[in-house]
């Protein structure tokens, strides 16, 4: 089927993650969420069917439970905003390593204080050494963020989003993109 994920727009119509089309069904028929756009395909069952639901927008915002932080590539990559922990070099996701401060071969654990993000030049100039023992000094402490960064990404490449979810990502991306400095 090629209607698999449906888009889900907060009630501003602001992107907010994707669903599956079963789910999007599920909020609709509970009256949580209005169908913004559909796919060709119908879904039915023994009372009713319908077109699958492309775009669904929240009538109220979708319930706010305090979520835990969970340590991720991409969390520390948004903590330390795609900048190196060592030479503060901008990097994309796809040219960025992470680092353990105190090597795991030194004892070093997996957690929010001793992950940063590194460029490929710093980390193998590091290698399996603190940075005290490699001559490098961190730009600042590693922690654990307070708060989720309000960022919102596709994993999916451009020409296999729907077509139903254009006018709803083009917008939102016009308002996101970063702006030229000067």
């Amino acid at each position: 089927m090629s209607f698999a994920q449906t888009l889900v727009l907060a009630p501003s119509y602001e992107p907010i993650g994707r669903c599956s089309w079963r789910r999007a069904i599920t909020l609709w028929y509970l009256g949580k969420v209005a169908v913004e756009s559909e796919y060709d395909e119908e879904v039915c069952s023994v009372s009713f069917s319908m077109k699958t639901p492309a775009v669904v927008r929240y009538f109220r915002g979708p319930g706010h439970r305090r979520r835990r932080i969970r340590i991720s590539r991409e969390n520390i990559y948004l903590r330390d905003q795609g900048r190196c922990g060592y030479c503060g070099r901008h990097m994309s996701r796809a040219s960025a390593t992470y680092d353990h401060v105190i090597p795991r071969a030194q004892g070093g654990q997996s957690s929010w204080g001793n992950l940063v993000l590194a460029c490929v030049f710093c980390n193998k100039s590091k290698a399996a050494r603190t940075p005290e023992q490699a001559g490098m000094r961190l730009r600042e402490t590693p922690a654990k963020p307070t708060i989720i960064p309000d960022v919102w990404t596709i994993t999916v490449d451009a020409d296999q989003v729907p077509e139903q979810w254009h006018e709803y990502l083009k917008a939102w991306a016009y308002w996101n993109q970063p702006l030229d400095e000067g």
